[in-house]
């Protein structure tokens, strides 16, 4: 696990040079899974954001997840069919549900935020599936028009299409997201996480920091939401469910809390558990669950820090 570890300064830009081809060597249901896959690892790289990098252990990124998928759905309901408004609108409302949220979460530590973020997952999860003049209920939300990522470009008929935007977009936000962990804002948000006592001492804002962080993943979150809504054509209550919330940790915690790149990693392993492994061989099908917890629990004794995990913030 080691190789992994010493390629993951670099594997961003060769994990998406690598993908690029697969549009056209994947078969249609291997090139949806591969597009789901992608959605399901930008919601992991906003749970890595806030579990690893910011120390702020999190199973409610379903909520903004869920928040910015009703965002893009409504938006289709409206006739606004240009994919990157839907995904600016949707990452604005989840980063505003997170900014809304953020003082119930930045001060708390340890379990307790675990249960905070839990409780809101849920109670987004329960709104959704009762506010039925907003969200239709439990019957959730139709969007059948296919976007045109800008305006004047063709729409997304086709599944190689969605899946190029989908992994243009994740290319450029987790890029974003890595360039920031890389300057002094993201030195600055590690050192908080690792010496919060001595931060505070310094005079430094650290739950600013941590909000700043949230609102972030919230974004990264609501974006995920958008794109879940282009892949899927449809959101209901479920898609924010403990379920997904409790896989996507799964994802982080095999991947690596402390890297992005291995929330991507995670992601697609257990996705491709899920809905490939146990959907294509029989003997297989319907234990999803036993193999995704057998995995968890190899995960947890042979790779305690994940395949890209660290030990600390200067290795």
């Amino acid at each position: 696990m080691s190789a992994f570890r010493r390629l993951a300064p670099f594997g961003f830009p060769a994990l998406i040079v690598a993908l690029v081809p697969m549009a056209w060597v994947l078969d249609e249901y291997a090139t949806k899974t591969l597009t789901k896959i992608l959605v399901v690892g930008l919601l992991a790289v906003s749970v890595a954001l806030l579990t690893g990098v910011a120390g702020l252990p999190t199973l409610g990124q379903t909520a903004p997840y869920l928040v910015g998928a009703y965002t893009a759905a409504t938006l289709v309901r409206h006739d606004v069919h240009i994919g990157v408004v839907q995904l600016l609108a949707a990452a604005g409302a989840g980063a505003l549900f997170a900014l809304v949220t953020a003082p119930l979460v930045v001060y708390a530590r340890g379990v307790v935020v675990l249960m905070i973020t839990l409780a809101l997952g849920e109670l987004t999860s329960t709104v959704a599936g009762r506010w039925k003049a907003v969200t239709n209920g439990t019957d959730g939300m139709l969007a059948f028009t296919s976007p045109a990522p800008l305006p004047g470009l063709v729409t997304l008929d086709t599944d190689r299409a969605t899946y190029l935007y989908v992994l243009t977009v994740v290319a450029v936000l987790v890029g974003i997201v890595l360039l920031v962990l890389r300057s002094p804002a993201g030195a600055m948000l590690r050192a908080a996480r690792d010496g919060e006592t001595r931060m505070r001492a310094s005079g430094h804002p650290v739950a600013g920091y941590l909000t700043v962080a949230y609102v972030a993943a919230g974004a990264l979150a609501g974006a995920a939401g958008a794109l879940l809504v282009t892949v899927e054509r449809y959101v209901s209550p479920g898609a924010g469910g403990f379920d997904v919330a409790a896989l996507v940790l799964l994802a982080v915690v095999i991947g690596g809390a402390t890297s992005l790149v291995g929330a991507l990693l995670g992601a697609g392993l257990v996705v491709a558990t899920r809905d490939w492994l146990a959907g294509t061989d029989d003997r297989l099908a319907g234990h999803a669950p036993l193999i995704l917890g057998g995995l968890f629990v190899i995960c947890v004794y042979l790779l305690p820090r994940g395949l890209l995990g660290k030990r600390s913030a200067h290795e």
